[in-house]
């Protein structure tokens, strides 16, 4: 069997962009079984509930839910079972720096393959109060009106 190249994106949480203010983003390999990795492969899994946690210098990942293998056996897995996260120690200690910070905390972004390996990208994030969200709403907006003049502009039909 060939071996995988490039990355496949498997699941996204495209609402933390909006509900949070991303400030630096980390990629991270996971600890998975096998039914999980089985699960992953063809496709499945959700974010939107995901969130790191740092326990004595090592970074678990919680409420992300990776439905069980329907081939499996008893060797199943807990859909949201606590997963460990795989990171230098240089930046877990810079995590637990800056996340020791009020209002910051750690959200999953994507969970991807990278070359045959199961990795996910981990985003320090704070969170966005509802004038925030409005405002963000409102500069896309104006940027995309904007934008469509410009090309409207550019075509001569303005």
């Amino acid at each position: 069997m060939p071996k995988e190249a490039g990355r496949k994106v498997i699941a996204s949480h495209r609402r933390a962009r909006h509900d949070y203010s991303i400030l630096e983003t980390f990629e991270a390999g996971l600890v998975l079984t096998g039914t999980e990795v089985k699960s992953l492969r063809l496709g499945r899994a959700s974010l939107v509930d995901g969130f790191a946690n740092i326990v004595d210098s090592e970074i678990f990942l919680h409420g992300v839910h990776i439905p069980e293998y329907t081939e499996g056996t008893w060797t199943n897995h807990e859909p949201r079972r606590v997963r460990k996260l795989l990171l230098h120690s240089a930046e877990i200690e810079r995590l637990i720096g800056k996340t020791r910070e009020s209002g910051l905390t750690l959200v999953p972004l994507q969970l991807y393959f990278l070359d045959g390996r199961a990795k996910i990208e981990l985003a320090l994030a704070r969170g966005k109060r509802d004038y925030d969200k409005r405002q963000a709403l409102a500069k896309r907006d104006a940027d995309r009106e904007i934008s469509r003049s410009l090309g409207r502009r550019a075509k001569g039909r303005e």
